[in-house]
């Protein structure tokens, strides 16, 4: 029987986090598995925008120009639609960054070009196939992997990096199987064309059981991602019996936000509204065994500030700096648990206060007596707007790894 093959590294999500992971490794000479278990390109409910501080990675990668071609229109403002209040003020630019705005790519387009990028740089991608067991050896870790056809396969690697996202249920060691309760967030997010939202804002939306956000991305299209309640959702459902749950949500948000109402009039919904969930916001594991964390499933900032994308790519790009820095390490179990805790403080570094201005944001959004205080505020200080975009880091650069 012929031995499994070995690889350096198996990488299990080809989402922005994996891919950029995949792509970093296979570069520098590591062999690597990408395993996906959907086939691109594919519509996914996270949201589109990423933020200028991730140019950084995007240029390193070589992606930088091919993203600019892709992507919507520079977003410069900052908003917020809460009931009748529409305010806007300057996003902050970053320091030492030659594009100076984010912009949005939907992900059917962003996620295609970071996997096949990472295929042309020697990374093996099995897609779509999914992983149905992973087993700690002596040398690293067992892979069986299976298709929808039941066809099967077995590898070796010599570490794993977990990069499926947090919403993924399942029975492998990095996956979850906690139970749903009503204060779950539940993601929803819609595509419309012929919206009327002004080009370069991205507003803040705030509604009775959730939060969300609008944008500009490619093809002239608005995005529409957001966050209920499961409650919420549920009496979203009762009031709007006929319509499905995204579309139930979209009619919320529109009678609770009027700058959601008149950018949304005359607008046409494209394709479904996807949904996903439960969002679970927090900071996890980074690294356990022989196994990193990148992306939502290493930590996640409530996606009121839209930091989604920036921080898969860019929690990927410091845990590669360090693996590609210390080859020898995937024969150590010492080396790779010294490179975990070296991650785990660039992580904490380059992301902890993203988090806890997310957390401080989305209680003030779920709370009406909190909001109500918070509004008239920002109407008479919008900078304030600009000043939290800065907290939520739309300015911070990544600092490589030592």
């Amino acid at each position: 029987m012929t031995a499994p093959q070995i690889f350096d590294a198996l990488v299990i999500g080809a989402g922005p986090a994996g891919s950029t992971a995949a792509l970093m490794l296979a570069r520098a000479g590591w062999s690597v598995a990408l395993i996906e278990k959907r086939t691109f390109p594919r519509r996914k409910v996270c949201g589109e925008f990423m933020s200028a501080t991730s140019r950084v990675v995007l240029r390193e990668l070589g992606l930088d120009d091919r993203y600019d071609a892709l992507a919507g229109p520079d977003v410069s403002r900052v908003g917020l639609y809460a009931s009748e209040t529409v305010l806007d003020a300057t996003m902050p630019k970053p320091s030492g960054i030659g594009a100076a705005w984010g912009k949005a790519l939907g992900r059917e387009h962003f996620d295609l070009m970071l996997a096949e990028a990472a295929v042309q740089a020697g990374a093996t991608l099995w897609q779509p196939w999914t992983v149905a067991a992973l087993v700690r050896t002596e040398s690293g870790y067992s892979c069986d992997i299976v298709n929808r056809h039941q066809q099967q396969r077995r590898f070796g690697a010599r570490t794993v990096i977990a990069a499926h996202g947090s919403w993924e249920r399942g029975p492998l060691p990095v996956q979850d199987v906690r139970s749903h309760n009503a204060s779950d967030l539940i993601a929803f997010k819609a595509h419309f064309s012929e919206s009327r939202l002004p080009t370069g804002l991205m507003p803040l939306l705030v509604f009775p059981g959730g939060y969300g956000g609008m944008v500009r991305t490619d093809g002239g299209r608005v995005s529409l991602s957001c966050c209920v309640r499961r409650d919420a959702l549920a009496a979203c459902r009762k009031r709007w019996p006929d319509a499905s749950a995204g579309e139930a949500v979209v009619e919320h948000i529109k009678n609770s936000c009027a700058g959601v109402r008149d950018a949304l009039d005359g607008a046409r919904t494209e394709e479904a509204i996807l949904s996903a969930g439960p969002i679970r916001p927090g900071i996890r594991t980074r690294y356990s065994d022989g196994v990193f964390f990148v992306g939502n499933i290493a930590g996640e900032a409530h996606p009121i500030v839209a930091e989604g994308i920036s921080m898969a790519m860019q929690s990927a790009w410091l845990l590669c700096r360090r693996l590609i820095a210390r080859p020898d390490a995937v024969a150590s179990p010492r080396a790779l648990a010294n490179i975990g805790r070296a991650y785990a403080a660039d992580w904490d570094t380059a992301f902890a206060l993203r988090l806890r201005a997310a957390a401080l944001f989305a209680t003030i959004a779920a709370r009406p007596a909190a909001a109500g205080f918070a509004i008239p505020l920002l109407r008479r200080f919008p900078e304030i707007l600009t000043f939290g975009a800065q907290l939520s880091g739309k300015t911070r650069t990544l600092v490589a790894a030592a």
